[in-house]
């Protein structure tokens, strides 16, 4: 009976098995670019055939020989092509282009009514795509747009946000591209924050060891890496004229630059023959420095562009996969206005001479950027399969919009469609090396902690193992992380990413370029600041200083540090060796300082000044009195210091005085240089130091700063907090 129960179970999971309906996918493409972000999902779809059914239409510049008859490697991918349709009227020109999305939509119903598909899926703003929206929308075919909600020049803004309003389901790259889709009216719940297909491929295989054969094979053996150019320039349709001007000043600057140079026949629209035309009149194919090509290989183009010295143009993947890379990257004219883009992009968006683009070559050529991901983190495909798994055939098929009041996209809480925008922050402490998760609203999602090792080398190590573990933990805590922040003692420039001089908690720890490791093994846009400064920007994104313009935040623990916040940005000066508030001088004849000097701050009031007086104190039997539990074991500490001044010990009261003094006294004088409207106290004696430091204010500063008002900090993590806002300030976008 046992086991004729088991047979009956069975039974019904394979008759439900059975019933159970796969999605039957269309994916239409229309030319060679459209195809390396579609063919990781047709690859994901591929293998997944309990799930769904794969049609692949090609359509377009696939199917023209003199742009490379790009629909066999289709067929070399091993997809089986269920229609090819020729849709290009030849001309490249305007009318031409009209024509085509004519003779697309003539030909478009027959495939599509024999196909059936459930969902066709559709990138990007080309006037074929236009035609394929326009068939499926008018036959009830539910559309997957990818790539809305973004913004560039040309017509292709036009064409792709009327994409986005046919469509019925968006999978979009970037946080901005789903906030314009949300004001565009679109429907939130249907819209997929994934991420570019194509960063799948590109960020998992561009580190080849054969790199070098494949560049060899384009550009012959002589080349080396980083030494040679790659050039794609397409028309503007909307200013064909001045595109085609461009296009040959483009080529006077490279043939003057004289460095070799991959260039890649431009795209069929309008214009383009005008642009060949310019090529073959300068003698560019025949060339030595150039070799000109209609078509490459993806896998092969990623490795082209990665070791790049330079790429030049106005293709958008130029401001999108090469930053994945930090190839340098020159943007001309304006087809791309509007773009995100990383810090690897230099805009010539007035490329009216040939000496202004050859500069702009001379700037970039050769350099190496922090690698970016603000298009992607090689999760894309999983997402958009998993999104496709979620629809739902039996609701309406009718388009909803939501008009405004619009929806804020980081309220919303589903688990298939937003991540949670999260930094990686990192705190290089004397005792402990701390990494944590942090969220876009200042939570510590998680926390990892080991005590820091005293060589260089062990230090990397250990740092670049916590980082990839918490990356990994990342995706299973539904984390996208945007980049990498590090906060560390000592003398930082920001701008390079460069630990200058440590402190001595820290050892070799001076002259250490901490972006570049980080983020080639991380491939993320790094920031490294100061540890003062960095609990200033935790203030001001998390903290008391939220809203503030002007403020001061002082660190009070082992030793005094701080930052400053002028006009809402922080402060660094010229060797960034600003807010140094520790080292303040009050006295011409105190203590030594660990700085070298005497009568600082920190001599007086920081951690370790106090534990040096307790120490002696007790060491002179003056610390100890009635009721005060110590034991004999136990290390003296401020701590002891500050619990025999609250029992009555007048040695222990005088020894915190001066420090009270010290310390407020070194404030009154950053009041009557910045001027601030709030001071923050920070650390693990700020709480103790809050009411002197308030009263020596009002007792001797200046009439009209007797007033500032002075705080204690609630955050718990600022140095995590403050590393985690240069990322969450910062690395979300720049827009050209």
């Amino acid at each position: 009976m046992q086991r004729s129960r088991e047979k009956t179970e069975r039974d019904k999971m394979e008759v439900q098995n059975q019933c159970k309906k796969r999605l039957r996918v269309c994916v239409a493409t229309c030319n060679r670019a459209d195809y390396s972000k579609l063919a990781p999902i047709m690859f994901g779809i591929k293998s997944h055939p309990e799930d769904f059914d794969l049609e692949v239409v090609v359509l377009g510049s696939h199917l023209i020989d003199d742009y490379g008859n790009t629909f066999r490697m289709i067929e070399q991918d091993d997809f089986d092509i269920g229609s090819k349709l020729h849709t290009i009227v030849r001309g490249e020109d305007e009318a031409a282009m009209v024509e085509s999305v004519g003779l697309a939509l003539v030909k478009l119903p027959d495939v599509l009514q024999r196909l059936r598909p459930d969902i066709l899926v559709v990138h990007g703003d080309r006037f074929d795509a236009l035609a394929l929206a326009t068939a499926a929308a008018l036959m009830n075919i539910r559309i997957l747009h990818l790539e809305g909600g973004e913004v560039s020049g040309t017509i292709d803004d036009s064409i792709r946000h009327a994409i986005s309003k046919l469509a019925h389901y968006h999978a979009c790259c970037t946080r901005m591209a789903e906030q314009h889709l949300i004001a565009m009216c679109e429907d939130h719940s249907r819209i997929l924050l994934a991420g570019c297909p194509s960063y799948d491929k590109l960020l998992s295989t561009h580190h080849r060891e054969d790199y070098m054969d494949i560049i060899k094979s384009w550009l012959g053996d002589k080349v080396q890496e980083r030494d040679y150019i790659v050039a794609l320039q397409h028309p503007v349709t909307t200013d064909i004229q001045h595109s085609i001007k461009i296009y040959g000043l483009m080529l006077d600057a490279l043939l003057s630059f004289n460095k070799k140079t991959l260039i890649l026949f431009p795209n069929i629209d309008a214009g383009s023959k005008e642009m060949v035309r310019v090529m073959r009149k300068k003698g560019i194919e025949q060339h030595p420095n150039f070799r000109a090509v209609k078509h490459i290989p993806f896998e092969q183009f990623i490795q082209l562009v990665c070791h790049a010295g330079c790429m030049i143009g106005n293709s958008s993947c130029g401001v999108r996969e090469a930053g994945a890379f930090g190839t340098p990257v020159i943007n001309l004219g304006t087809r791309q206005t509007g773009r995100e883009t990383g810090e690897n992009v230099l805009h010539v968006r007035d490329a009216d001479t040939q000496n202004k683009i050859y500069h702009a070559l001379e700037l970039q050529f050769g350099k190496r950027y922090p690698c970016s991901k603000i298009y992607g983190d090689g999760n894309a495909v999983p997402r958009i399969l998993k999104f496709l798994r979620t629809i739902d055939l039996d609701e309406p098929l009718q388009k909803t919009f939501c008009f405004p009041p619009v929806k804020d996209p980081i309220s919303q809480d589903i688990d298939h469609i937003l991540e949670t925008q999260s930094a990686l922050a990192i705190d290089l402490g004397g005792t402990n090396l701390r990494v944590a998760i942090v969220c876009m609203r200042g939570k510590v999602v998680k926390k990892y902690t080991q005590p820091n090792p005293k060589t260089f080398e062990a230090r990397m190590h250990l740092l670049l193992k916590m980082c990839t573990d918490a990356m990994r933990d990342a995706v299973c805590l539904n984390c996208r992380i945007l980049g990498v922040g590090v906060s560390t003692g000592g003398r930082v420039n920001p701008q390079e990413g460069v630990v200058l001089h440590s402190t001595k908690l820290i050892q070799e720890w001076s002259s250490v370029d901490l972006r570049t490791p980080i983020s080639d093994a991380l491939h993320l846009p790094v920031w490294v600041d100061n540890d003062g400064n960095c609990a200033a920007l935790a203030e001001r994104k998390f903290g008391h200083g939220k809203g503030v313009e002007n403020f001061v935040t002082v660190i009070t623990g082992t030793g005094i540090g701080g930052g400053i916040i002028h006009h809402n940005e922080l402060v660094h000066g010229s060797t960034f060796c600003a807010a140094e508030l520790g080292h303040i001088m009050v006295s011409l004849e105190g203590p030594d300082c660990s700085c070298g000097s005497r009568g600082c701050i920190e001599a007086y009031a920081s951690g370790m000044a106090l534990q040096k007086e307790a120490k002696r104190l007790h060491d002179e039997d003056l610390l100890k009195v009635d009721g005060m539990d110590m034991k004999l074991s136990e290390p003296v500490t401020a701590a002891h210091l500050i619990s025999a001044a609250r029992m009555g010990n007048s040695k222990a009261e005088a020894v915190l005085n001066k420090a009270s003094t010290a310390l407020g006294v070194g404030i009154v004088n950053i009041l009557h240089i910045v001027n601030p409207s709030l001071v923050i106290l920070s650390g693990v004696l700020a709480s103790y130091y809050q009411a002197p430091v308030q009263r020596i204010i009002s007792e001797r500063a200046l009439f009209s700063a007797q007033s500032i008002k002075v705080v204690t900090s609630d955050l718990e993590e600022p140095a995590l907090l403050g590393a985690a806002s240069m990322v969450l300030d910062y690395a979300t976008r720049r827009i050209y």
